[in-house]
């Protein structure tokens, strides 16, 4: 321990930056320390930058299924909404949309193949409309409802009146919140809503396409330089019950947002049963407020790509089919740019640990977020040589570039998964 603590001086002392030169004071304090004993001290060290400036607040309020929603969600549907409606008319969709289309509330649409809403072309979709995604169909097949790069969708909801997505094995018809079939393990029976914008991303390529688009699909690429792209309007759309597997361990997120520009509005949205992530971001700058994520397979809410908008009034449940509460990520290319989250609550549904991972050179700012009985995880990378520390969530909080404000969580925890950059 005596030595672990000298160790952990120096590396302090040192800003956390460390070297084994010939020159190294670690070799005046303790003769030969060996490669393990310097990486625990160099963990060590950083968490000690961390804990510094990043600390749990108990006055932090989050917030709630109440605070945020107004009855209109799966999981606060009042009991009158479960009452059998008529079923309406099925309209199958079954290639792109390449004209203005609207869709009426008066029907239900079903979606036989990955269907997208091309270049120039805008999809209206009433409020009160229920579409699903034929659940008989996978892999690159899964039905998907897309909005291409320079596409529109204009879905519109209300809080009486939510557009709906869903699975054909869904038995939910016009007028109904909820059908009876399906519950919160009934994952992966579409795909989802995927959402193109030409707003910066911080991808690897100069062109990224879309996780779960085939490469020969030039509708799959995001990305550009319109930070105020508009994409449309997102509105009071519950998305329940996606996630189709495209290939063996690569599954479909409910909603992804792909490179969308503030002028895209996204409000009062639900994503629930998903067998991926709930929502991913890859860039962007879009802003997104009162989302409620519930009962995913993977992530609940996931930032890719240096993501540049802010997450406001958010509430996410997890369970043992879960992963993370928040997965968070920073740029993979040059673009260097900081995401907000604002006013949040992860809840355990099982007791699940209600857990955040910030990884990759993440930055950004988190305020008035609560995790219940859960931690944040800070990813720490160092040269496995030199034992150098570059750049991470949790060297970016020491910086203050990653900054939790206002924060409740039962610790900051640093990790490091190797000791390579």
């Amino acid at each position: 321990m005596k030595k672990l603590l000298a160790l952990l001086f120096v590396f302090t002392t040192m800003g956390l930056m460390v070297s084994c030169d010939d020159d190294d004071p670690i070799d005046d304090l303790i003769p030969d320390p060996t490669q393990e004993e310097l990486q625990e001290a160099a963990i060590e060290a950083t968490q000690v930058a961390v804990d510094a400036v990043a600390s749990s607040d108990d006055t932090a309020t989050g917030a709630s299924d109440e605070t945020v929603f107004d009855d209109w969600t799966l999981t606060n549907a009042p009991a009158g909404s479960r009452v059998r409606a008529d079923e309406a008319p099925v309209v199958e969709v079954t290639a792109n949309i390449d004209e203005n289309t609207e869709w009426t509330k008066d029907n239900v649409y079903l979606l036989k193949t990955r269907v997208t809403v091309v270049d120039g072309v805008t999809l209206t979709i009433q409020a009160g409309t229920v579409i699903k995604g034929d659940a008989s169909l996978s892999g690159a097949n899964a039905a998907v409802l897309m909005i291409a790069k320079g596409g529109k969708l204009m879905a519109e909801g209300t809080a009486t009146e939510p557009i709906i997505m869903t699975s054909s094995d869904d038995d939910i018809q016009p007028g109904e919140l909820a059908g009876t079939k399906l519950d919160k393990d009934s994952k992966g029976k579409w795909g989802g809503l995927v959402v193109l914008g030409k707003a910066p991303v911080s991808a690897k390529t100069e062109n990224p396409q879309i996780e779960g688009v085939d490469a020969e699909d030039s509708n799959g690429q995001y990305g550009g330089d319109d930070a105020a792209d508009n994409s449309g309007t997102i509105k009071y759309v519950s998305i329940r019950h996606g996630g189709a597997e495209i290939a063996e361990g690569s599954e479909i997120n409910g909603l992804t947002l792909g490179g969308v520009g503030t002028g895209t509005t996204i409000e009062y949205v639900e994503v629930y049963a998903n067998s991926d992530d709930g929502v991913e971001f890859f860039g962007g700058t879009v802003n997104v407020t009162n989302l409620l994520v519930y009962a995913v397979g993977d992530d609940a809410i996931d930032i890719d790509q240096s993501y540049a908008g802010e997450v406001k009034n958010f509430v996410v449940h997890v369970d043992k089919n879960s992963d993370e509460g928040l997965e968070i990520d920073g740029r993979e290319g040059s673009l260097d740019k900081s995401f907000t989250l604002t006013n949040g609550t992860i809840y355990s549904i099982d007791e699940t640990d209600t857990n955040a991972d910030f990884k990759s050179k993440a930055k950004g700012t988190v305020t008035n977020v609560v995790f219940k009985s859960g931690k944040v995880k800070l990813s720490a990378s160092f040269d496995s040589e030199s034992l150098e520390e570059s750049e991470d969530a949790a060297s970016n909080v020491a910086t203050g570039s990653l900054v939790f404000s206002k924060v409740s969580a039962d610790s900051f925890e640093v990790y490091t998964k190797s000791f390579d950059e």
